[in-house]
């Protein structure tokens, strides 16, 4: 638990600190300057829990193999129908990201 809050007061002080860092072209506003740093982060957050679901929804269907060998064909079709939906989403994350950062 002290690791998780170690991590998030960290997270916010890098969030904080960003808008001091940043600079504008010309008359660009800051607003728009900060939006490729929170498309990143945006897109990281969408992935890494994609890739904690695939990665449970993977262990769930080998144990549900091992349990019962027999309901291998019925368990395999639904992890794989489970892995694109969970896929998908990052993919959608990433169109989005795409076509709001210019």
């Amino acid at each position: 638990m002290r690791k998780l809050q170690y991590f998030f007061m960290t997270l916010s002080a890098l969030f904080l600190a960003a808008p001091a860092f940043a600079q504008t072209t010309g008359g660009g506003s800051a607003a728009a300057s900060l939006v490729p740093i929170g498309a990143g982060i945006g897109m990281g957050i969408a992935s890494g829990l994609c890739g904690i679901g695939q990665g449970r929804a993977a262990g769930s269907a080998t144990e549900a193999i091992a349990r019962n060998p027999g309901a291998r064909a019925g368990i395999m079709t639904m992890l794989m129908l489970g892995l694109a939906f969970m896929e998908s989403l990052a993919l959608f994350t990433f169109v989005i990201i795409i076509m709001k950062v210019k």
